[in-house]
């Protein structure tokens, strides 16, 4: 059992697919990240790695026909030892995201579960897409709950999209249920991206397969043309709140901010006892921020533009050009690079995400992430 044989059991070049996950999760409900967001992404690699453990071990007969390379059929890993390795990685997980918080700890037991089930049962049914599709979006909501329950130390700047409410609100689950749903179109577009690479990847043994990869290139294709529309519609003012601006009582723009940013001028009025980003209490009357309908208004600006559509366009490189291989020649080599690289391209994904929502600096971090995901990728397969 060399370090190698469980670099290759632990797909440990697609590690660094997972951070952007809660990192994009955390710019979703406008936070910065902080220690529950590091715990998040704890959480994630160990159960992601759970995951890869249990994959092989779940799948030794037939890698034993199909894949005698792999650690477990060539005899460099026992089943036992990776079994073993899966359910100290599940623990290991699930402790840190409660160090995070319950609302984080139910988020990853959700996760846990969903991930031993699609390995044990449901890999090879119908189901198995959704379900590997499902633990990504919550791994995406793992992040953002984290985050967003964490004590708050500052509101996000760059990114005041919808945790402004959480910052008012005294409860923890409170602050759960209002900030969430500012995680779900980023949750549902990388569950779409993960649903569509998932269909793929049940051919890259055997290939032979036009249609899936005709079917995730027209899945790629829309995701990135979602995801700079999106962004770019708010100029001429948002329907959604949060979106573009702060939080809004009674989600209607124009409607007074709950809270601001540190370091917003002039604005909306805070209620009586609301509590700041810094920790203290903004009085009755004091001005805190724009409200949502200017912000709204005055809509992205050009660097931000410019910086989604250059991650959008990283996003669709990587993907694209792979999947179009694999339509025009659906042999096992071609399939599984495609497969390959689509994992590779949730990293652009979230950083496009991030961009979106409104944390440059976060998506940044997160396209950083590319050149060593790059260089680890030729030396330990990601599939």
């Amino acid at each position: 059992m060399t370090v190698r044989a469980w670099a290759e059991l632990l797909r440990v070049s697609a590690l660094f697919t997972v951070p952007g996950d809660a990192l994009a999760g955390a710019a979703a409900v406008g936070r910065r990240p902080n220690r529950s967001t590091a715990l998040a992404v704890g959480a994630s690699l160990c159960l992601y790695e759970a995951g890869m453990a249990l994959n092989d071990w779940a799948d030794r007969d037939e890698d034993a026909v199909d894949r005698p390379h792999r650690p477990i059929p060539s005899g460099r890993i026992t089943p036992r030892a990776a079994l073993t390795a899966a359910g100290a990685l599940t623990v290991a997980g699930l402790a840190l995201a409660a160090r995070a918080g319950r609302p984080a700890l139910t988020v990853a037991t959700g996760l846990a579960a969903t991930v031993w089930a699609y390995d044990l049962r449901l890999k090879h049914t119908p189901a198995g897409p959704a379900a590997m599709a499902a633990a990504r979006g919550l791994d995406l909501l793992l992040g953002a709950t984290a985050t967003a329950t964490a004590p708050v130390a500052s509101v996000s700047a760059e990114a005041p999209v919808a945790a402004v409410s959480a910052v008012a609100s005294a409860s923890v689950g409170a602050s759960a249920r209002a900030v969430l749903p500012a995680a779900l179109p980023a949750a549902a577009m990388l569950t779409a991206h993960t649903y569509a690479v998932t269909a793929v990847s049940r051919h890259e043994a055997q290939g032979g397969s036009t249609t899936a990869p005709l079917a995730a290139l027209g899945a790629v294709v829309a995701l990135g043309g979602a995801a700079v529309w999106e962004r770019q519609g708010e100029a001429g003012g948002s329907p959604y709140p949060g979106r573009g601006g702060a939080v809004v009582v009674g989600s209607r723009a124009g409607a007074t901010d709950l809270a601001g940013a540190p370091g917003s001028r002039a604005g909306a009025t805070a209620p009586a006892g609301a509590r700041t980003g810094s920790g203290g209490t903004v009085p009755a009357g004091a001005r805190t921020g724009p409200t949502a309908s200017a912000r709204a208004r005055s809509g992205p600006t050009a660097p931000a533009r410019l910086l989604l559509t250059a991650l959008t366009g990283a996003y669709l490189r990587t993907a694209a050009r792979p999947l179009g291989h694999a339509v025009l020649n659906p042999s096992p080599p071609l399939t599984q690079r495609a497969v390959g690289s689509g994992i590779r391209a949730m990293i652009p994904l979230q950083a496009a995400l991030a961009a979106r929502a409104g944390a440059p600096g976060t998506a940044l971090a997160v396209m950083g992430l590319v050149p060593l995901a790059r260089s680890l990728a030729r030396k330990v397969s990601p599939t």
